[in-house]
């Protein structure tokens, strides 16, 4: 898949087979402690959240953009899809890749699965990044709201259905989760529609969703373990992020023992895609570090 910047290094796809799943991922650069990019929920795939991240990461270490299990490339079973089901696989690719430590980013779900994974084998995760992450509260955002969509199946896939008929609809629907739609560029609307496309498209998320989501709040919480969490961490949050508050970044980055914090202006759910050039910045600078 070509990058958004010519001059950076280029991604090669990749793919793996782990516990019988042919799993998906973008490889690129070499060197240092591996980088492992874990993407969010809904709809999104490595090349969408992490297209315009894994080439200046790349100009120096090692870095693997994984297709999670159910998205993107990447195999789509009938699972549960449980965030516990998400850190198993992630684990089962760092030991299938023979990676004796890694450092992790995820963003949304993807932080979520990352975090899970950095407590279950503290000693494989050298640093830990959070972006506007799962995992660090139990509140529904539009309380028993969520819930009940979260048993209705059949609302997300109509919606999904009407989105991938129309780029403009598509694109308008990323307002749920960018602070302002016109900071993304085309090249991130195209590759969001041309993963609305495959006919499994939801089928991950709305999984999850019924696994996760309780009438009494999220099932994953692990807020109340993060004076265990060993890795150097960086804990970043969109300001304006609509799907989960920043405070609960704000209070993790306090419970973290070896944490940062940077909430980012004019930003949403999505900083790799909203505030991309700061983020990458960040980023980069954290993990050289």
């Amino acid at each position: 898949m070509a990058t958004e910047h010519p001059s950076e290094v280029a991604p090669v796809d990749e793919w793996l087979e782990v516990d019988g799943l042919q799993l998906h991922y973008l490889s690129a650069g070499s060197g240092k402690t591996p980088v492992l990019l874990l993407h969010g929920g809904i709809v999104d795939a490595a090349s969408l959240s992490w297209g315009a991240a894994i080439g200046p990461l790349a100009a120096d270490r090692r870095v693997v953009a994984l297709d999670m299990a159910g998205y993107g490339n990447s195999a789509r079973p009938d699972v549960s899809y449980s965030t516990a089901f998400h850190v198993d696989v992630v684990g089962a690719v760092v030991d299938r890749l023979g990676f004796d430590a890694v450092d992790v980013v995820g963003v949304s779900l993807g932080g979520g699965v990352g975090l899970g994974y950095a407590l279950r084998e503290p000693e494989r995760v050298r640093k830990l990044s959070l972006v506007d992450s799962y995992g660090l509260g139990r509140e529904l955002p539009n309380g028993l709201g969520t819930y009940a969509l979260s048993r209705a199946p059949k609302l997300n896939e109509l919606s999904l259905s009407l989105l991938k008929r129309n780029r403009t609809l598509a694109k308008q629907s990323l307002r749920g989760i960018v602070a302002d739609l016109d900071s993304l560029s085309g090249p991130v609307v195209d590759e969001y529609y041309r993963l609305l496309q495959h006919p499994q498209v939801g089928k991950a998320y709305r999984r999850w969703r019924r696994h996760e989501v309780r009438r009494s709040g999220f099932r994953t919480d692990y807020s109340h373990r993060l004076d265990d969490v060993a890795p150097e961490t960086l804990v970043v949050h969109g300001a304006d992020d609509p799907v989960f508050p920043p405070q609960w970044s704000r209070d993790a980055a306090a419970s973290i023992p070896d944490a940062r914090l940077k909430v980012l202006a004019d930003c949403g759910h999505w900083p790799p895609r909203e505030r991309t050039a700061a983020f990458n910045e960040l980023l980069a600078e954290f993990l050289a570090a």
